[in-house]
C-alpha cells in the first residue's frame, strides 16, 4: 500500500508530504496505481520548481518527501497554497478510486 502523509501547521497550511510504499496492483513497470501516484506527487514538486522556484524534496525507492520553506511571503505562501492543495485532491481522488491501495493521512501538526 502507498501512504500519502499530509502535513499542515495549525492555519491549514500544507508544509509537507511524504509518499511512502508500493501499490502492489501489478507488477513493476505495470503498475497503474504507482505510476497516477508518482505522477501527482511529481506534479507537486515540479510546480513548485517551475512555478515558485522552490526546490526541498528528496526521493528514493518507494519514498519522496516534499517540503517548503516556514518562512514564505504571504503572496508566495498563496501560490504554494494553491499548488498543494490541487495535489491533495489528486491523491485522494486516487484513494477513493483505489481505496486497497493507496492512504492519504491529512493532518495538523
Amino acid at each position: 500500500m502507498i501512504t500519502i502523509n499530509i502535513v499542515r501547521d495549525k492555519s491549514g497550511f500544507i508544509w509537507q508530504y511524504i509518499v511512502e510504499g508500493h501499490a502492489g496492483f501489478a507488477q513493476a513497470g505495470k503498475d497503474i496505481v504507482c505510476s497516477a501516484v508518482s505522477t501527482v506527487a511529481y506534479t507537486g514538486i515540479n510546480a513548485l520548481d517551475e512555478l515558485v522556484g522552490i526546490k526541498s524534496y528528496g526521493i528514493e525507492d518507494g519514498y519522496m518527501i516534499c517540503s517548503v520553506p516556514t518562512d514564505l511571503s504571504p503572496e508566495l505562501k498563496e501560490k504554494v497554497s494553491i499548488i498543494l492543495e490541487t495535489i491533495v485532491v489528486g491523491f485522494k481522488q486516487l484513494q477513493l478510486t483505489y481505496e486497497d491501495y493507496v492512504l492519504v493521512i491529512d493532518e495538523e501538526v
